[in-house]
């Protein structure tokens, strides 16, 4: 077993259990891709098994902080049952499932959803890859499925050395999919769709989103970024009579709008634009236009801390636009999703968008990811995903 030997002070964040240690914390040792090490303070005591990674910046992942622990076909067989099991336990109304969300499962480098039948798998580390074989067998066999498809087409493979990988990896057949999500039938493709093919994560914020409308009594909603259309769709569901759908994506915009149809509504109360956003948002705000509800789900602005910054911008951009163009007592929810922005920060950037606008409101909520996205306590950039619920007095 090769041995990663830590510099003098570099083994807190591992005493602290954060599975990730950056390529300069590193004092001596080699492996190749994906190989499993010992990791060692530099008094040689030892630390963790982790997977090796010598492209990337973060350097090494660990999988275990036993050291009587084997990192082997019955240690991944172990993960993988005890995260369907969380899963199990959970009151997850709809059959499309997050199983695996890499680090908070122990399994870092891992991303596996279910749609009804088919899984979707993203294969994201070096050490994730070596054991691609043995994983993708295994998590068959805890499902009781016989389709897998891989989406291991992710920019973070580029920074593990990887080369984008997609297609079949387990069975074949149609990669489209219909999935239930509360009392919504909703379609998507787990070959061409963003991700693994749709943001479960959002799953418990289109529920109340829609439960917030049906309460309120909204009856415009407009939906930015909308992608293919679940909180328009929400929106519908809570009784709104007027949903805009706006979004960069032709396709996107076109299945949003098979999705108004396939779940019954009105085609008529809603309206798929094809358009930037920000220019949108500034265009209806010229031509006097109003709503009682808006959601701001934009992509990710700020991958990294390093981009903080300019993200800010961008989002108190659109966040200043969107209270601009609310009704007095309309209601605003905003997300971030970049993993650079953090809660605090996205707090501050959402109230300056307000001074800027020169309006007042209360946060009515705070909210994250679906809790098939679990964080551990460990492990804080698991955070990613922030919401605020803002009512505009």
């Amino acid at each position: 077993m090769k041995v990663i030997r830590l510099r003098e002070g570099k083994d807190r964040s591992l005493l602290r259990r954060h599975p990730w240690v950056f390529h300069g914390s590193i004092d001596k040792g080699k492996a190749d891709p994906g190989e499993t090490v010992r990791v060692e303070s530099a008094e040689g005591k030892f630390l963790c098994w982790a997977s090796f990674s010598p492209t990337s910046m973060i350097r090494v992942r660990a999988w275990s902080f036993d050291e009587q622990e084997r990192v082997d076909e019955a240690f991944f067989q172990r993960k993988i049952e005890a995260a369907i099991a969380l899963r199990a336990r959970m009151p997850i109304a709809s059959d499309a499932v997050r199983l695996i969300h890499g680090e908070a499962d122990g399994l870092p480098g891992l991303i596996v959803d279910r749609y009804g039948s088919t899984l979707c798998a993203q294969f994201l580390s070096a050490g994730t890859e070596k054991w691609k074989d043995v994983i993708a067998d295994l998590l068959l066999a805890a499902t009781g499925l016989t389709r897998l498809y891989e989406r291991s087409d992710s920019g973070v493979r580029t920074l593990e050395g990887l080369e984008p990988v997609t297609g079949w990896l387990r069975g074949e057949g149609d990669t489209a999919v219909v999935i239930s999500e509360h009392e919504w039938k909703l379609s998507l493709d787990v070959a061409e769709g963003h991700k693994t093919g749709y943001y479960l994560d959002q799953r418990d914020n289109r529920k109340k989103f829609a439960d917030l409308v049906r309460h309120y009594g909204c009856q415009s909603v407009l939906n930015c970024y909308s992608y293919t259309g679940g909180f328009s769709v929400a929106a519908l569901a809570g009784g709104a009579t007027e949903v805009v759908s706006v979004d960069s994506s032709g396709p996107a915009l076109a299945r949003a709008t098979a999705h108004v149809e396939l779940n019954g509504f009105d085609p008529a109360h809603h309206t798929a634009m094809d358009a930037d956003v920000n220019q949108t948002l500034r265009d209806m705000l010229k031509q006097g236009r109003s709503f009682d509800a808006i959601i701001l789900d934009p992509p990710k602005f700020a991958p990294t801390a390093a981009h903080a910054e300019r993200a800010a911008r961008a989002y108190k951009d659109i966040n200043r636009l969107g209270l601009k163009l609310l009704k007095p007592g309309g209601l605003l929810f905003t997300f971030s999703c970049s993993g650079g922005v953090g809660p605090e920060l996205f707090h501050k950037i959402v109230a300056g968008a307000g001074l800027d606008a020169y309006v007042d409101g209360f946060i009515l909520d705070r909210v994250g990811a679906s809790p098939d996205h679990p964080q551990t306590i460990y492990f804080p950039e698991g955070e990613y995903l922030k919401g605020l619920l803002i009512l505009k007095r």
